[in-house]
């Protein structure tokens, strides 16, 4: 980025622009004057010009204007009269320099903009240069022969077109011999073949006839997610009294013949459309990047990482992208095995401002009827369409597709359809998320932290996050040691771990189960801090109060917050309960964590939150995958219409069992956590009025 480029995605202006704009009393005597000027020229007498009063702004009123510019560069009357008192200035004052700051703006943007314009134009020559030097030797687009009018006879043409299909055939034969034999199958080749082609060194060639099929099964994964994604086409199903599509399987089958279903395993296809509050190029970079594609999805993506990168695509931007990656998806329970398996993922620019990015497990055809090697599960080509449509939205199409090993039958249903694994999660998930990412951008802080401290709370509460997924779904993230445990029952899991932070023996304990009582009832219940003490025993039997809120999002629930118990003020209570939670179409989640009074200090001063301790615990709630459980989604992933009678719960718990890490577990410590359960289950049932 030069000189001259703004990045208006973070808010951010190149304070070294060289235009100069005055102050405003400057800019208002100017104004005045100018209008002033005609009846001046019929006196006859010279009149001494009036001296021009100057005002020139602090260097703290200049630091405040500029950090309300960049929340808000159109302020309204009241909120001038707020900044004026702040800033011993009057409102046309504050007025005027928010005139001259967007001006100085605008001329900004407009002269970036033409320093791409100018690289365009220069692009385009170049382009052109190249497109007139080959019209002056056309090559044939079939035999790759030299196009000379009158001095090729039929015969030669036909010859050339024959050969040109041979090699090609001979480089399938190749690539064919390279995956199965393991080495570099080389056959002679004639004499006028290149030099380079004709030395290739050992094991240059199978690594390009690799990627090539890499390319190859890629591209045609993009072509039957284009074709998916049509509308129309008999490939869906649209459920009764929803919008929702599931995908036909037999109509799949017949028209992508190579495809079969596995016997033993169960399909999922679906297919959603919304609005994200996101641009097409921000979300592309997003996909594209393993690391921001795992945060943006953490609820699903366990860990992720690029094992290769095929191709970069074009120099400037994604389009022709190829990586071959690897990744764990998770369902929020114990009782649902973690995904692990590799994947090729492809970018391509079908148009302006129009993208489509897919996904394809890379061994999709080398395994016949044995998948063993999937670790249980097969994506089939999944991914988006993602139009812009400018006001920073885009228009995304999600389509997920996937074979997998049956599992639990409290989660059969969940997983066969869309809100398990499927486009109703990803979609629902992308839309929270990114509309979570506007709302801390761009809403004013009234949490009384400074910008520091706020950021650090929020790193403190994904960790905390974090943590409690892996002690669920026994992710990589941590490494877990299954227990096996007398009087636990069959779907509660021990897991234990060693710990730094906090020094010792982890403890994580999990358990799902099926209750008659809506998503958003369960979610209610346990967010509400007045009913806290009905099951919360860390709240020693007192209700809880919120001390401070950082909203993630415009629906009520989204939000990290601290809460004490009431009637206490902060120095008389020795421990706080960071907490973060949401809720969206394809679930919620509560997840808390005790922390002590000086750590929090520290985090909410702006301070490292990475050497604070951690134990979370927390519940998520599912739908239960019934037929009447997915309801619509909005544009910010919320749910409507939700008809569902029941829900499925996960309950978890981590607890320091020894603080010293080679120290082993003992009875007590597995008892203690398992009555801590089952104590909290009950009190839960209890206060919904549910009978076991």
């Amino acid at each position: 980025m030069n000189g001259d480029d703004v990045d208006l995605s973070r808010g951010e202006l190149n304070q070294s622009f060289p235009a100069r704009f005055k102050d405003d009393d400057e800019f208002e005597s100017d104004s005045f004057d100018a209008m002033s000027g005609d009846d001046d020229k019929h006196e006859q007498r010279p009149k001494k010009k009036k001296k021009t009063k100057y005002h020139r702004h602090t260097s703290y009123q200049i630091q405040e204007l500029e950090s309300f510019f960049k929340v808000c560069p159109h302020p309204t009357e009241k909120q001038r009269r707020e900044l004026g008192s702040k800033l011993a200035l009057e409102s046309k004052q504050i007025k005027f320099w928010f005139q001259n700051r967007r001006t100085q703006m605008k001329t900004q943007i407009e002269r970036h903009e033409n320093v791409i314009l100018r690289q365009e134009n220069q692009k385009l020559r170049v382009e052109i240069g190249i497109l007139k030097e080959a019209m002056r030797s056309p090559v044939c687009n079939n035999c790759g022969g030299s196009v000379i009018p009158g001095e090729v006879s039929y015969e030669q043409q036909q010859l050339r077109i024959e050969n040109a299909k041979l090699k090609h055939e001979l480089e399938k034969l190749i690539a064919l011999g390279n995956r199965f034999v393991g080495g570099s199958v080389s056959l002679e080749q004639p004499s006028n073949v290149g030099i380079e082609t004709q030395h290739l060194p050992l094991g240059r060639g199978t690594m390009m006839c690799e990627s090539s099929t890499f390319m190859g099964l890629a591209m045609e994964a993009m072509d039957e997610l284009m074709k998916l994604a049509e509308l129309g086409n008999p490939l869906w199903i649209k459920c009764s009294k929803k919008e929702k599509e599931t995908m036909n399987h037999d109509e799949y089958r017949s028209i992508f013949s190579a495809s079969s279903k596995h016997l033993g395993f169960v399909a999922e296809g679906s297919r959603e459309t919304g609005l994200v509050l996101i641009d097409s190029l921000a979300l592309v970079e997003t996909l594209m990047d393993t690391n921001r594609w795992a945060e943006m999805f953490e609820c699903i993506v366990a860990v992720a990482s690029t094992v290769e990168v095929i191709s970069n695509g074009n120099s400037e931007s994604r389009n022709g992208s190829l990586q071959l990656m690897e990744a764990e998806f998770q369902v929020m329970s114990p009782l649902v095995p973690i995904r692990q398996f590799k994947f090729l993922r492809y970018c391509k620019q079908h148009g302006d401002g129009l993208w489509a990015i897919v996904d394809v497990s890379f061994d999709k055809y080398r395994e016949g009827e044995n998948l063993k090697s999937y670790g249980g599960f097969k994506r089939l080509p999944s991914g988006c369409i993602i139009q812009d449509i400018g006001n920073g939205f885009s228009k995304v199409t999600w389509i997920e597709h996937s074979e997998f090993e049956e599992i639990h039958t409290l989660y059969q249903p969940l997983l066969s359809s869309s809100v398990g694994l499927g486009a109703t999660k990803w979609l629902a998930t992308l839309q929270r998320r990114c509309e979570s990412y506007t709302t801390l951008l761009s809403s004013q802080d009234h949490t009384g932290l400074s910008l520091a401290g706020t950021k650090s709370i929020l790193t403190l509460a994904q960790r905390m996050k974090r943590n409690f997924y892996s002690g669920i779904t026994a992710s990589s993230i941590h490494k877990w040691e299954k227990l096996l445990a007398e009087n636990v029952g069959q779907g509660t899991r021990i897991l234990t771990r060693k710990s730094l932070e906090p020094s010792g023996v982890v403890l994580s304990a999990a358990t799902s189960m099926w209750l008659p009582v809506t998503q958003q009832r369960l979610f209610e219940f346990l967010c509400d801090g007045k009913c806290r003490n009905q099951w919360d025993i860390l709240s020693n039997g007192a209700s809880m109060e919120t001390m401070l809120l950082v909203p993630k999002g415009h629906q009520e629930g989204r939000c990290v917050s601290l809460l004490r118990p009431a009637g206490k003020d902060q120095n008389e209570s020795s421990m706080l309960i960071l907490q973060e939670t949401w809720n969206d179409a394809s679930g919620a989640l509560v997840v808390y964590a005790p922390v002590d009074v000086p750590s929090m200090n520290v985090v909410m001063s702006g301070g490292d939150s990475a050497n604070v301790p951690l134990l979370p615990s927390g519940f998520s709630i599912l739908p239960d995958g019934s037929s009447s459980s997915s309801g619509q989604v909005d544009s910010n992933g919320g749910l409507v219409n939700h008809e569902s009678k029941g829900c499925l719960l996960t309950l978890g718990f981590q607890i320091l069992v020894n603080s010293l890490p080679t120290s082993k577990l003992n009875v007590e410590s597995v008892e203690t956590v398992n009555n801590l359960m089952a104590c909290t289950i009950h009190k839960i049932r209890a206060a919904l009025h549910i009978h076991a």
